[in-house]
C-alpha cells in the first residue's frame, strides 16, 4: 500500500516555472516506477511522464519534453516534477501515481495522489 501527496501546485503566467512534489508513504518506494499525469477539464487524464527504479530512468510525453524533468530521491521517498517554459495549455490537475510495473497508460498504475491544480495564465 502507498499513500501519495503532490503539492506546488499554483497560479503562474505563461513562461514562468513551477516546482511540484510528491511524497511517498509506505514501504519499498524505491521498487515503484513513478509516473506524473495530468487532466484538463473535460479532456481524458494524460501521461506527462515516468521515472523508473533502477537507473531512475526518465521518459516524456512529447507535449512537455524539453521543458518538463523528473527526478527522485529514494531516501526521502519522494518524486518531483519540475516544470518550465510553462504554456496555457499544461493548465490541468497533476497527480503523481506509483506502479509495480510502469507505463504510459493511466491504468498501469496502482496508487494515485490526489493531485494538485496546475493553472498557466496567458
Amino acid at each position: 500500500q502507498v499513500t501519495l501527496v503532490e503539492s506546488g501546485g499554483g497560479l503562474v503566467q505563461a513562461g514562468g516555472s513551477l516546482r511540484l512534489s510528491c511524497a511517498a508513504s509506505g514501504r519499498a518506494f524505491s521498487y515503484y516506477v513513478m509516473g506524473w499525469f495530468r487532466q484538463a477539464p473535460g479532456k481524458e487524464r494524460e501521461f506527462v511522464g515516468r521515472i523508473t527504479t533502477i537507473g531512475a530512468l526518465t521518459y516524456y510525453a512529447d507535449s512537455v519534453k524539453g521543458r518538463f524533468t523528473i527526478s527522485r530521491d529514494n531516501a526521502k521517498n519522494t518524486v518531483t516534477l519540475q516544470m518550465n517554459s510553462l504554456k496555457p495549455e499544461d493548465t490541468a490537475v497533476y497527480y503523481c501515481a506509483a506502479s509495480k510495473i510502469g507505463g504510459p497508460s493511466w491504468y498501469d498504475y496502482d496508487w494515485w495522489g490526489q493531485g494538485t491544480q496546475v493553472t498557466v495564465s496567458s
